[in-house]
């Protein structure tokens, strides 16, 4: 596995319930600050085989990205269920549920 991709594993699987982080904060914490598509590609390739808490990730704008109607709404149940609270059917206040890990994943 690509340093890279590891981080981005890592990163994933460190969001506490009721937690979020966005694709972008995520690859930049991982080491590319331009690689928020990578991130998606990594939860779709990636995301069963390791478990990944695919539903803590969102965009940057604090909203479900997923446009197949049976994700989203698997995602914001999951989220639901852990606390998060929806400003709008797909809106949730960043400042109130963002993840902001003090571990950095990349050297």
């Amino acid at each position: 596995m690509k340093p890279f991709t590891e981080n981005v594993v890592n990163i994933i699987l460190s969001i506490p319930s009721g937690r979020v982080m966005t694709y972008g904060q995520i690859s930049k914490l991982a080491g590319s600050p331009r690689g928020a598509r990578q991130v998606v590609r990594i939860l779709h390739t990636m995301g069963e085989k390791y478990k990944l808490p695919w539903h803590r990730v969102i965009n940057s704008k604090g909203e479900i990205g997923i446009k197949d109607e049976g994700l989203f709404m698997e995602q914001k149940m999951s989220l639901e269920e852990e606390g998060i609270v929806f400003q709008t059917e797909k809106k949730i206040d960043l400042s109130l549920y963002q993840y902001e890990p003090d571990k950095k994943f990349v050297e």
